[in-house]
């Protein structure tokens, strides 16, 4: 598995976690890119001091992160995480365990069935759960599936799939993107638990006010355009 797999890091501002998840990230995969959203802190390098190579976004979030990475994949199957701990790395080979086995074309991991550290909170929680859960009724709805949940970004998928997506969004939008055209093509998306935790340190870079009316009108487009 090792060799299969490329492991891309988006990350913006984590210095305080990125080295973590890299070494976690390192029982699993030989191959790693982190992708640098201009950070002003020391992300780039510690990620350069532990031999990853960064590579650098045009600063326009997290899907603009997502594609700028496409160029630079060679392995068989893509896997993304987060730079800010709330994944654990040993879920990896759950992950990838399906698509390497010929069972799915995209795996992801599910906050619903792992459960989050993020689930009970403030305003701000309990809009990007009702949102997420819409989000995924309708898409389950369009397409006749049964997933659980479609906005987290820990995921694996086959590399020459996400190069046919064509995609598009700049914003963390990018997600449901993924899962969408996955379906319109015809693939097949699985799902495993894989608990959410609460960041480790600093402060979420998501702005739910910016991005909830980009959120709708992306998966409006996407699902009925």
């Amino acid at each position: 598995m090792k060799d299969k797999i490329v492991v891309v890091i988006p990350a913006l501002n984590e210095e305080a976690t990125i080295g973590d998840v890299i070494t976690g990230v390192r029982k699993h995969a030989r191959h790693i890119v982190v992708v640098d959203g201009h950070s002003y802190d020391g992300t780039a390098d510690i990620a350069r001091s532990l031999g990853v190579p960064v590579i650098f976004d045009h600063g326009k979030g997290k899907g603009d992160a997502i594609r700028s990475a496409i160029p630079f994949l060679t392995r068989d199957i893509t896997v993304f995480i987060d730079a800010d701990g709330s994944h654990d790395p040993d879920d990896i080979p759950r992950l990838v365990r399906p698509v390497l086995e010929g069972k799915a074309d995209l795996v992801t991991g599910s906050r619903v069935m792992g459960g989050s550290d993020d689930a009970h909170g403030g305003f701000k929680e309990s809009i990007r759960i009702i949102g997420c859960a819409v989000a995924t009724a309708l898409i389950n709805h369009r397409f006749g599936v049964m997933l659980s949940e479609t906005q987290n970004g820990f995921r694996s998928i086959r590399t020459e799939i996400l190069m046919e997506l064509d995609l598009r969004e700049n914003t963390p939008a990018i997600e449901q993107e993924i899962i969408i055209k996955t379906l319109k093509k015809g693939y097949r998306i699985g799902e495993v638990p894989s608990h959410e935790y609460r960041r480790k340190s600093g402060h979420s870079k998501i702005r739910i006010r910016k991005i909830v009316l980009r959120h709708i009108y992306s998966i409006i487009k996407l699902l009925y355009g």
